[in-house]
């Protein structure tokens, strides 16, 4: 039970400009690697200097940041990027806490399938509640301008924090992390950091890892009336597909306890698969590419050599593919698993918040996605938490929402845990 079950001060939460921040964050398409991603940087750092942040600006030398050997990966391409960090000052004596979100949002796929465009944010119930749907209004930008929200609420009951209170908005999480790692190199150092990413108002101490990968099959093309006298790589690919469902299913015969919630903890998936390039010849290449999942505490290495030898082994049990072995490539965003302890000064107090906000316990478990969790808990040091309005099943997908009234909720326990935390 937490040990303060009524909210330390009184703040009011102005929904009409939350909500209009928010519309005005999702209208930009900023979908990774355009210069959209940068236009979002630049309006919430325009954002956050009218409300009397001190805001600091800096242009990403990517080609420095991606050759450095701990890099995390990068999916799409990008000659810049723009780092922004926003400090709101203390009275001194109290601990720095850090808030990190990003702006960049993944493409909306096929527009068929949403209601709407999907950079025009619109009001309409989902699931029975008035929700607002956008792409990016889950994933995460609710979660950010909550945030933003969150202090200016603050800051208008008349509250002094004693701590330091630092905002990151970053880009380039959803293909590896560009934006977290790059505010790591300039130097960012806090006590505590708060990711406002959709949790379903849970508590997210820890994070699986995710793997990109591709698998290149070989074989050997020939006119398609002479099918037999040829090797198809479409064929070939079967016995490999079979043999990483297997690799799954021994992966996930016993998991973690923060993330046993899950059917699949540590999914290993295929995403795209390409073959062939004329109807009449039999394919002699095959491409595939997916992600694998890696368990908390375990390491890259380890999840990399186990997936090899699973291909590898697959390879061996067929005579084709024994002489023209299947290729293992490793490229993209390569997300690492992170972990908080449970018992963290920051996983503690924002419970406490939730509960004095809510009147309910919060929920905890580990996500079986990657995330920048794992670059602020690793690399940073920096204790870490999840903690923001959605559930992530609306990420990434057609329609995406996220519940008004959980965007309010969230808003509301930033502002007492920021209180509870530096005040």
């Amino acid at each position: 039970m937490p040990k303060t079950p009524e909210p330390l001060a009184s703040v009011t939460i102005n929904e009409e400009r939350l909500l209009a921040a928010l519309d005005d964050l999702l209208i930009i398409d900023s979908l990774g690697g355009t210069g959209a991603e940068l236009d979002a940087q630049d309006a919430v750092a325009k954002t956050l200097r009218s409300d009397g942040w001190d805001v600091e600006t800096w242009d990403l030398d990517v080609a420095q940041l991606v050759a450095r050997s701990d890099f995390p990966g990068m999916e799409v391409e990008r000659t810049g990027g723009r780092g922004v960090l926003a400090r709101w000052a203390g009275t001194g004596g109290g601990p720095t806490i850090l808030i990190d979100a990003h702006t960049d949002v993944v493409p909306p796929g096929d527009i068929n399938a949403w209601s709407a465009d999907p950079f025009v944010p619109r009001r309409f119930e989902v699931n029975g509640r008035d929700s607002i749907v956008a792409r990016g209004s889950c994933d995460m930008k609710a979660g950010l301008v909550a945030a933003c929200e969150a202090m200016r609420a603050i800051d208008e009951a008349g509250i002094r924090l004693r701590g330091d209170v630092l905002f990151a908005p970053v880009s380039g999480e959803e293909d590896g992390g560009l934006g977290t790692y790059a505010l790591l190199q300039h130097g960012v150092v806090a006590d505590m950091c708060l990711v406002p990413e959709p949790t379903d108002l849970a508590l997210v101490p820890a994070n699986g890892g995710a793997l990109t990968f591709r698998l290149k099959v070989h074989g050997a093309a020939v006119h398609a009336s002479r099918r037999t006298e040829g090797v198809s790589a479409i064929e070939k690919f079967f016995p490999v597909y079979q043999a990483l469902a297997a690799l799954e299913a021994r992966r996930n015969a016993s998991v973690d306890a923060l993330m046993q919630r899950w059917p699949i903890a540590y999914p290993l998936s295929i995403g795209t698969i390409h073959a062939g390039d004329w109807a009449s010849t039999v394919p002699d290449l095959l491409i595939a590419e997916g992600r694998l999942g890696v368990a908390l505490d375990e390491s890259v290495d380890d999840a990399r050599a186990e997936f090899e030898q699973a291909v590898a082994d697959a390879c061996a049990a067929d005579p084709w593919l024994r002489d023209h072995p299947v290729d293992v490539q490793w490229w993209g965003g390569q997300f690492a698993p992170g972990r908080t302890d449970v018992n963290a000064s920051v996983v503690t107090l924002l419970g406490e918040s939730h509960f004095a906000v809510t009147g309910r316990s919060a929920e905890m478990y580990g996500g079986p996605y990657g995330s920048d969790l794992r670059l602020l808990s690793g690399i940073g040091g920096i204790p870490t938490v999840q903690y923001g309005p959605g559930d992530a099943a609306a990420a990434h997908a057609p329609n995406e929402w996220v519940a008004t009234q959980d965007v309010l909720t969230s808003a509301r326990v930033i502002a007492d845990f920021l209180i509870r935390a530096a005040g």
